[in-house]
């Protein structure tokens, strides 16, 4: 297979190069499920694991508003690697704001140059599970650090992952973040979820029987809601409505290139490519700082753009469109996922309003 050229700026010819390969493998990716090694090897050797950290610890310091872009074209050619990019880049987030310079000392080169990979669980500590009167995931405090006990219940590829950025509770309610070594001794993987898209994510639990860990890898806290630390999870959150846009903009393009063999696709094309571009542009100005809307109202809409993209393009397909292994049934069973992702509340309103025929 062709050596991938370094990508260092989103007009390099490597994108273009990425993004093939990805697209290329990513109707087997779903239809296995199995892990994309070879997918994130691809992309760390196109340096795509550098656009997320600071130039002193061996990145190349993306803008935020680069950064979704490279999201939209990644996810366009597959959603599944580009969502396990998401986590990764997470994790890595996390690690580069904590003040622990010893942790980041020994994590972060590792991270930039591929050779280490990282995740994040904290789903249970913003919207999932929070619901419980008990932590799922509960901490006590040791001369050496904490001892970990109970679960994270969604941790996309745990059973790969070298570090866990991992979210857990103290008994006094305050919480903590750690960079959690997945060798230490009670972490179990138990088997992933299997998913109407996206398996090969490998999304599951992460369960700590009694873990002790040491002090050494503490990011964050213990403080009341860890996840405001640092102001929050701010453009990062534009991440998965990146991924909405982006998905949205593959079954776009598919409906583009059938609309010029049969006119009647032209009008309902031309009005998702419209919307395309609006909501594409509303995301860069997020990231950029710019409050074109709120980052809700894009979830929203992003989410809708999706479920609505991609099963136009199914209709367009036909027949062959509803055969396994047809991209457009893929889309639409990945778009099925910005339903139920780190889905807030009001976003989940909006789309349940929508769903039902409810005006605003």
């Amino acid at each position: 297979m062709a050596l991938l050229a370094a990508i260092t700026q989103l007009n390099d010819a490597g994108m273009d190069q990425l993004c093939q390969r990805l697209a290329a493998e990513a109707a087997s990716l779903d239809a296995t499920g199995n892990w994309p090694q070879q997918q994130l090897a691809a992309l760390g050797q196109a340096g795509v694991y550098r656009w997320f950290q600071p130039q002193h610890w061996g990145g190349l310091e993306w803008s935020e508003a680069d950064l979704a872009r490279g999201y939209l074209r990644l996810a366009a050619a597959c959603l599944s690697t580009t969502f396990i990019l998401t986590q990764r880049s997470a994790a890595v987030k996390r690690i580069v704001e904590s003040e622990n310079e010893a942790a980041q000392q020994q994590l972060l080169p590792r991270l930039a140059d591929g050779s280490l990979f990282a995740t994040v669980g904290i789903s249970h500590l913003t919207t999932s599970r929070r619901h419980l009167a008990k932590p799922v995931l509960q901490a006590r405090e040791t001369s050496a650090g904490y001892v970990l006990n109970g679960f994270s219940p969604w941790v996309t590829g745990a059973d790969h992952a070298d570090t866990v950025v991992l979210g857990a509770t103290l008994e006094d309610g305050r919480q903590i973040l750690l960079a959690l070594p997945t060798a230490l001794s009670g972490v179990i993987t138990p088997p992933h979820a299997q998913l109407l898209g996206l398996t090969a994510s490998h999304t599951g639990p992460l369960e700590c029987h009694d873990v002790h860990v040491d002090r050494q890898w503490l990011l964050d806290g213990p403080v009341e809601n860890v996840m405001a630390v640092h102001g929050g999870a701010k453009t990062g959150g534009l991440q998965t409505s990146a991924l909405a846009i982006g998905l949205a903009g593959a079954a776009i393009e598919f409906l583009s290139r059938e609309s010029q063999q049969r006119s009647d696709l032209a009008g309902p094309t031309e009005h998702l490519q419209r919307e395309h571009a609006t909501w594409q542009a509303n995301l860069l100005s997020l990231a950029s700082g710019t409050e074109a809307c709120t980052s809700e109202a894009l979830r929203a809409q992003a989410n809708s753009l999706a479920l609505r993209a991609t099963q136009a393009a199914l209709a367009a397909a036909k027949g062959t469109g509803y055969v396994a292994g047809h991209p457009a049934g893929r889309w639409c069973r990945e778009a099925l996922f910005f339903l139920v992702w780190s889905c807030p509340q009001p976003v989940m309103n909006a789309n349940l309003c929508e769903l039902a025929g409810l005006g605003d």
